[in-house]
Formats: C-alpha cells, sequence, structure tokens
C-alpha cells in the first residue's frame, strides 16, 4: 500500500467520529438557541422550530453576509416569539461566530446554550465555541442532507479548519 493510500485511510477514518459521526447533546432547555451560518436554510428553520417547542426564549441567527441576505433580514425583522435577532460575526468565519456568542451571552446574561450547526461542522463548532463562552454549550446537529462530493469537501474543509483552530488564540 502506498504511504498517499495510507495517509487517506487515516484521514477518512479518523474523520468519522468527527464529522459523521460526531457526539450531539441532549436537546435541554436554555437561555438562547444559536443558529451558526453557512449554506441551507434548513438549520434556521429548526433553530426555531427548537424554540417553538420551548426549549429557549430566544434565538440568534448568524448571517455572515453581514445583512446581505434576504432571508435571514426578513427572519429578523419580524416580530416574533420567541424572539429572533441576527448578528453579523467579523470576521465571518467560525471562530468570529465564537466571539459575537460570547459578547451576546455576557449582553444577554445567557449562561446555557444550544447551538445548531450542520453535522460535519458540529465537532470543530463545538471545540471552537466552548474555547470563547465559558457557559454551557449543548451542540446539536440541524437535519441538512450532504451529497457524497459535499462530504468529501467537508472532510477536507473541516480538517483545514481544525488545524487553523489548534493554531490559532482561543478567541
Amino acid at each position: 500500500m502506498s504511504f498517499v493510500v495510507f495517509v487517506l485511510l487515516v484521514v477518512v477514518a479518523g474523520g468519522i467520529p468527527l464529522y459523521v459521526a460526531p457526539a450531539q447533546d441532549r436537546l435541554l432547555p436554555a437561555d438562547a438557541i444559536v443558529v451558526l451560518g453557512g449554506p441551507g436554510e434548513e438549520r434556521y428553520a429548526y433553530g426555531i422550530e427548537l424554540a417553538n417547542r420551548g426549549l429557549a426564549a430566544h434565538v440568534a441567527l448568524s448571517d455572515p453576509s453581514g445583512g446581505e441576505d434576504d432571508r435571514l433580514t426578513g427572519l429578523c425583522a419580524e416580530p416574533s416569539i420567541p424572539t429572533v435577532t441576527c448578528f453579523a460575526p467579523r470576521p465571518p468565519t467560525t471562530s468570529g461566530e465564537a466571539r459575537a456568542i460570547r459578547d451576546l451571552a455576557a449582553r444577554e446574561h445567557w449562561r446555557k446554550i444550544i447551538v445548531i450547526t450542520f453535522l460535519p461542522h458540529l465537532s470543530r463548532a463545538g471545540f471552537i465555541i466552548r474555547r470563547c463562552f465559558a457557559g454551557d454549550v449543548l451542540m446539536i446537529a440541524s437535519p441538512d442532507g450532504l451529497s457524497p462530493a459535499e462530504w468529501a469537501w467537508q472532510y477536507l474543509y473541516q480538517t483545514a479548519g481544525y488545524a487553523r483552530a489548534l493554531m490559532n488564540p482561543p478567541c
């Protein structure tokens, strides 16, 4: 077996517990539900659905586009219960979202949050957010589906993101 094939097998096998079957927390009531930004609309609706089930009175939606996403702008502009607000992380990355979560939580006195993102991002996002936010973080995957090509891309992208997170300061 060539070295390249061996490395590829190690990366694929090592990624299974991180990207394909990461540990998810049990859903419990929290002060807020935070939905991380990214492709797909399912996660935003899922976060609001969880709040409507009584898991939190507030939903914060990450808008990495900085207000350019009309769908999110509409969700945040409508008065609703639960309350829904949008925030624009700077920079528009998971680390930027973690810092924005830390700041929102301090301002709103949140001690426990539910964070929604898609499955391959769950482990890395939890790692980064827990380095910034001292409260309880419950990581939950949204019901987004991915094609085989998207899974392959996510293996590469999330692995590079983990490497970046390990080299950068916590927050």
